[in-house]
């Protein structure tokens, strides 16, 4: 990997500009990689140092203090996509660095489905495997053949299998530490112009289908960005309701007792039954806490069109959408007895 080069290292770069939610303060050193060899030697270079490291993709999915970031954070550009033709089907290899929206446009155009009710979310490729990626009924764990990182602790480049992944709601191998740098995720997508059987309510009634159903895929595609689009979940720069870390807490999996407690309190909640527990609605039991759409402390507010997203608005501050967090997961925990965790990556930043 030696004499590779980096597109630029620079120091004291404000995080705000590199984030959706538009809040965090300075890195100590910015180092952006257009490819793997110039990944790898940032990363080794940070190891050696003993600095802290930051992976950044489109940092949609994170939250930066406003002290900012005590160390080195690399930001991943790595592109590349190749398509490895099966019989029915097709193996995408696609670099950490490419725009997943862009991505998923490209399946849907050729006729590859798989991904298609994952249209419009933004941040980049890499970044998928990490939080295992879904909305509308699909997740990326589903189509993910292989993923290929480097391993800091082996020195090496390795690629996973999807069992070493360990793929979970929201989880992987990926986000439980900082061992594995994602380097490219291999996709198995199927030869098809219909998505993949629906399986969310709300956009098989807006396709006017029954679950389990299949529909164009270009019209899945579109269904899905406007309803993302009507919950403030598609970026758009004149939409303060944009400016947000998407999806701030994750719906939470209770277990049984769990679920018994909470039905005592709010026998009306919707639930669905899912592995390894019953999931329930965050937005459900956010906006009846007491959690109104709008509701703003500070520089922070609850979009006005979804109870999950937490914004930023002008002057807002990491410590203000934090605060609001608080609150929001208290409040909850207070009325139902349910803790809430965060969705985005907390970097520097405890709720």
């Amino acid at each position: 990997m030696s004499g590779s080069t980096s597109t630029g290292t620079v120091a004291h770069t404000f995080l705000s500009q590199w984030t959706t939610l538009g809040v965090g303060g300075p890195a100590e050193s910015f180092v952006q990689v257009a490819d793997v060899a110039s990944l790898v030697d940032a990363v080794q270079a940070a190891d050696r140092s003993g600095r802290p490291l930051l992976v950044l993709g489109g940092g949609s999915n994170l939250v930066v203090a406003d002290a900012g970031f005590r160390g080195t954070v690399v930001r991943v550009g790595v592109k590349g996509m190749r398509m490895e033709p099966e019989a029915e089907s097709v193996v995408a290899c696609v670099g950490a660095g490419e725009d997943w929206c862009d991505f998923v446009r490209y399946c849907v155009a050729e006729g590859f489905s798989g991904n298609e009710c994952l249209s419009g979310i933004p941040g980049l490729t890499g970044a998928t495997p990490v939080q295992n990626v879904g909305a509308y009924g699909q997740e990326v764990s589903e189509t993910i053949v292989a993923v290929s990182a480097w391993d800091r602790q082996a020195r090496a480049l390795v690629t996973l299998a999807p069992a070493e992944c360990r793929f979970g709601y929201r989880d992987s191998v990926f986000k439980r530490g900082s061992r594995y740098v994602v380097t490219e995720v291999r996709f198995r997508l199927r030869r098809s112009r219909l998505s993949s059987p629906l399986r969310y309510g709300e956009l098989s009634a807006l396709l006017g289908l029954e679950l389990g159903e299949r529909a164009p895929l270009e019209e899945t595609a579109q269904a899905v960005i406007g309803l993302r689009q009507a919950k403030g979940m598609v970026l758009d720069a004149s939409d303060p309701d944009c400016r947000s870390a998407g999806s701030f807490f994750t719906n939470p999996v209770l277990d049984g007792a769990g679920m018994s407690d909470l039905l005592k309190l709010a026998p009306e909640v919707p639930r669905f039954n899912v592995k390894g527990g019953t999931k329930v609605p965050a937005a459900w039991l956010v906006e009846r806490a007491g959690f109104a759409r709008g509701y703003r402390r500070g520089g922070a507010a609850i979009s006005s069109k979804h109870a999950l997203a937490l914004t930023v608005r002008d002057g807002g501050t990491a410590s203000d959408i934090l605060a609001l967090a608080r609150e929001v997961r208290n409040g909850v925990r207070d009325r139902f007895g349910v803790c809430l965790e965060a969705e985005p990556v907390l970097v520097g930043a405890h709720l």
